[in-house]
């Protein structure tokens, strides 16, 4: 049998030092995806998508995200407002706040038909932008940063409008009787008593009570009022309890008002305080002062007997004063009147 002979590799120096050594390289080709690859990715793709989309919009819609509407988006008597009117040193606060550092709080707001939004709250913050929008003509305080609400029911709005303003700036006794009352005006609830319970629901009975009192002087010069917001409470409640001793009264209190067109709070309030001592029972210092007319000399009564104040002695009541003039008003008069008042603690 033939012996095999091994092949050796061709040597290179028989070709000539001029012949080049021929070399390989391997070359890589992409490799086509298979048609049902690729039909998976892209559905993949479109349900990351959708999924996305569906995210943004329940965020949007649950309150989770903040969108810019144009400052002609929002209306905001949409709900009668608690907030009566804001006080301009803290306006022109929070515009200022603004101004330098942005809209930092968004305001809170319903969707409506036709791309319109209805505020629930943050109606100073509405204020603020428009009136800075108004005055530098500034594009930037157009859009105002919002959260949208869905609430289930007008009372749910207004419920989440008193809440927020109850929280943030708390509202004066008038404003809180105001808005009760507008809600049962609109229909929002049957009656006062029902609109307190939910609109308050966190406040005391104690408060709750208060607020019912002031429904009185609401519907008593609502009409007339220009700063009602600015009423303390305990004028307010003075002036309710003399009401309520006599419903009549407040035909007097309405035409003190439409006779006395105030320019500002204090001058309404000025008003209010004398309605009050007209309402107040005729009340005199006789009873702890008396002067004895035949002998000339003064005498303490140990108790308030009717008559007239001492000879030239004019009394003045007023919402938590009372002041005397006159020429009756002497050193002896004023020494005996501080022994009285001792006399009474």
């Amino acid at each position: 049998m033939a012996k095999r002979k091994r092949l050796t590799p061709a040597q290179t120096e028989h070709f000539g030092g001029n012949t080049p050594v021929l070399e390989t390289k391997s070359m890589s080709f992409p490799t086509p995806r298979a048609p049902i690859a690729q039909v998976a990715g892209d559905a993949s793709a479109a349900a990351a998508l959708q999924e996305l989309a569906g995210e943004m919009k329940r965020a949007k819609a649950e309150g989770r995200m903040i969108q810019t509407l144009s400052e002609a988006q929002v209306e905001a008597s949409y709900l009668v407002r608690d907030r009566m009117q804001a006080d301009e040193t803290d306006l022109r606060a929070l515009m200022d706040s603004i101004r330098a550092r942005g809209q930092q709080t968004p305001i809170e707001v319903v969707a409506l038909e036709h791309g319109r939004y209805g505020l629930i709250s943050g109606w100073r913050r509405l204020c603020a932008l428009r009136r800075l929008l108004a005055e530098t003509g500034d594009e930037k305080f157009a859009g105002i940063q919002a959260i949208l609400r869905q609430p289930e029911t007008a009372a749910d709005a207004y419920i989440a409008m008193v809440e927020e303003n109850e929280i943030r700036v708390g509202l004066s006794y008038y404003e809180r009787a105001r808005v009760a009352a507008k809600a049962v005006e609109q229909g929002v609830f049957d009656t006062e008593k029902r609109a307190l319970l939910h609109l308050f629901s966190t406040a005391s009975r104690a408060k709750r009570s208060k607020i019912r009192s002031f429904l009185t002087l609401y519907h008593a010069a609502d009409a007339h009022l220009r700063f009602a917001s600015a009423i303390p409470e305990r004028l307010g409640l003075t002036l309710v309890k003399a009401l309520e001793a006599d419903p009549a009264r407040a035909g007097q209190l309405q035409a003190a008002l439409r006779r006395e067109t105030a320019v500002d709070a204090d001058a309404e309030l000025a008003v209010l305080e004398s309605v009050l001592a007209e309402f107040a029972p005729k009340q005199t210092l006789k009873g702890g002062l008396d002067t004895d007319a035949d002998s000339g000399t003064d005498r303490p009564v140990s108790a308030p007997a009717p008559g007239n104040l001492p000879r030239g002695v004019n009394l003045n009541l007023g919402f938590q004063s009372v002041r005397l003039s006159g020429p009756g008003v002497t050193a002896q008069f004023q020494r005996r009147l501080r022994d009285w008042l001792k006399s009474q603690g």
